[in-house]
């Protein structure tokens, strides 16, 4: 073979390897292409595309039209009418040709004859039984006093003020939830990354356990555990890779958007006691600053207006009106127009409606002493969730440093555990135990630093000081080498979770 030869053939199979590397080639770079999403990216995708927060938005619009629609009745009114017909008119023939007779005979008696039927027409005028008529009006009225209508601009006002609290309430609490479904993501690739890692730790102990019982080192009963134990952890991972699938789904629900990657938290992110550390520090900032009990409150003060409206219908009313007529036809024995304008002061005073008004004020006042019990709850419930959430806040730095130490802890266990395997006084099931319990620790570890997290943004949710700003901290403690994708792979095996080869019993030494 020359060499021409050979480095020809050379070329046709690299550029054939080319070919079928191409695909994967081409999604490696696109893949590479698309950046992680942030915390701070996909909050700001929620806040403007999230349907139920948009919808809250439109309501706030709406209640703040109302105000518009109140001011309207305490401006001036004016009105226009305008009327044009077609008249026709039929009169009995033979009664008027008798009264007519009758009007003749009497000679100077004619007057009164035809002010009997003719409206006043001298004897012999004849009548236009078809013709037009127009009439114009024009109406203007300003209220001069009417407590009714002020108190339900005022009501428009305040319930403005409650809309207010109400939408700021959602938009803490969607923020908060995708910053919660944000770090379940994380949580549930952490442990899948320890499923996936404990399944294959347990694979190798089943693989090594097969062989030596296949040469008679160990019992049937070894294999068996070792088998029950890797069917367990293909379970969980199954389970895991669910909760990650699922956790994506979730994001997409607040947001409207779909991402395929999300950067990951850092792992020297700190895990400090929140500020300040009183409880009474942070119920006095829930107090002042909860959009949801703030709301309530504002409640109140719009039931006290529609006690005040309930009120006003025993007070009178005053307005001042002008008006303007205009009419004309066109009967054939009549000519011109008439025209009347008015211009005064018109009062309104209700004395008796059947206990309508009473009633109404009654029903108004149980429906204010309603929203007063209803605050003092909300206020009672904001107290109590500041306090748990600020233990649990406590709690959860503690647990995340014992979940730190557990991990240690269980990986000394576990070589201390194979150590005695490999010696004879240990058996494969506390191998295998000692092994779930250093992935259920890694796991519970992930769980812990997110728990953590969450926690922090519904103390401060609750307190409602929580803004854009707590989310830009947290997001500075977010890496893009350590993003997460929706196809996370199943080789994926962190450092942390590889617990090294299975121990070598003694019998095969």
């Amino acid at each position: 073979m020359s060499s021409s030869d050979a480095s020809s053939r050379s070329y046709i199979k690299i550029e054939g390897l080319q070919r079928k590397l191409l695909p994967f080639m081409v999604a490696a770079l696109a893949s590479s292409q698309v950046p992680a999403a942030d915390l701070l990216t996909i909050t700001r995708d929620a806040l403007k595309n999230n349907a139920a927060l948009a919808s809250a938005q439109s309501i706030y619009r709406s209640v703040e039209e109302e105000r518009n629609v109140q001011r309207g009745d305490l401006l001036p009114q004016i009105g226009a009418n305008a009327n044009v017909a077609h008249n026709r008119t039929y009169e009995e023939s033979s009664f008027a040709d008798e009264i007519a007779t009758q009007g003749g005979s009497s000679g100077g008696a004619t007057g009164g004859g035809g002010a009997g039927l003719g409206g006043g027409l001298p004897p012999g005028t004849p009548s236009d039984d078809n013709y037009n008529s127009t009439s114009i009006g024009l109406e203007a009225t300003q209220a001069l006093f009417d407590a009714t209508n002020w108190y339900e601009l005022q009501r428009a006002e305040e319930e403005i003020d409650q809309q207010g609290f109400s939408l700021l309430s959602d938009r803490q609490q969607l923020i908060f939830d995708v910053s919660q479904a944000y770090f379940e993501i994380l949580r549930a690739k952490d442990v899948l990354g320890a499923r996936i890692a404990q399944e294959k730790a347990i694979e190798r102990q089943l693989e090594q356990a097969q062989e030596q019982f296949e040469v008679g080192l160990i019992a049937i009963t070894d294999v068996q555990e070792a088998r029950a134990a890797s069917d367990l952890a293909r379970a969980e991972r199954i389970a895991a890779r669910s909760d990650l699938q699922v956790s994506f789904e979730q994001l997409e629900r607040l947001t409207g958007k779909r991402y395929d990657t999300i950067e990951g938290l850092a792992k020297d992110l700190p895990i400090e006691s929140p500020l300040p550390k009183s409880r009474e520090a942070w119920v006095a900032l829930a107090m002042e600053n909860n959009p949801t009990l703030l709301a309530t409150q504002a409640a109140i003060d719009v039931a006290n207006r529609n006690v005040d409206i309930a009120r006003s219908g025993h007070l009178p009313t005053l307005d001042a009106f002008a008006r303007y007529d205009y009419s004309k036809t066109d009967i054939d024995y009549l000519e011109g127009h008439d025209s009347a304008s008015q211009i005064g002061l018109q009062a309104s005073l209700p004395i008796f409606t059947g206990g309508r008004t009473s009633a109404q004020v009654n029903q108004a006042s149980y429906r204010l002493e309603s929203t007063q019990y209803d605050f003092e709850s909300q206020r009672r419930e904001t107290v109590q969730q500041v306090r748990s959430l600020l233990t649990q806040v406590k709690n959860d730095v503690a647990t995340v440093e014992a979940r730190r130490q557990a991990i240690t802890s269980n990986r000394s266990a576990l070589e201390a555990t194979r150590s005695g395997y490999e010696v004879g006084t240990r058996n494969i099931v506390d191998v295998l135990d000692a092994e779930q319990n250093l992935y259920n620790a890694l796991a519970n570890y992930a769980e812990a630093r997110y728990t953590y997290v969450t926690d922090m943004l519904q103390l401060r949710r609750a307190a409602g000081v929580l803004d854009d700003r707590d989310i830009r901290t947290l997001n500075d403690w977010l890496r893009d080498d350590l993003s997460v994708e929706l196809s996370y792979s199943e080789d994926a095996n962190d450092a942390l979770m590889n617990i090294g080869e299975p121990p070598v019993p003694p019998q095969s030494r």
